[in-house]
């Protein structure tokens, strides 16, 4: 096999990502040593951000919809009163 066309078929044979240790998902880059889903290896904090909330509302409970989720965590408030 030459050096042309066919060879370039070759370039994609290794694994790019594995599992991370700390969110358990196969995001963890291993060439740059941090996590594409939770940011470990590049900070001690999780990554996160707004536009994740109604995701993870759906997925952290699969009987909820996230959309409806992020409305009631919108008009609730993080830190209201339980009578």
């Amino acid at each position: 096999m030459g050096k042309g066309t066919a060879a370039f078929g070759k370039h994609n044979k290794g694994a790019t990502h594995t599992i991370c240790r700390r969110c358990g998902s196969h995001s963890y880059f291993k060439r740059k040593g941090f996590c594409a889903s939770c940011g470990y290896g590049k900070t001690s904090k999780i990554r996160h951000y707004n536009w994740m909330v109604k995701i993870r509302a759906f997925y952290g409970n699969k009987r909820r919809n996230g959309r409806d989720e992020m409305f009631k965590r919108k008009i609730k408030g993080k830190h209201t009163k339980k009578h």
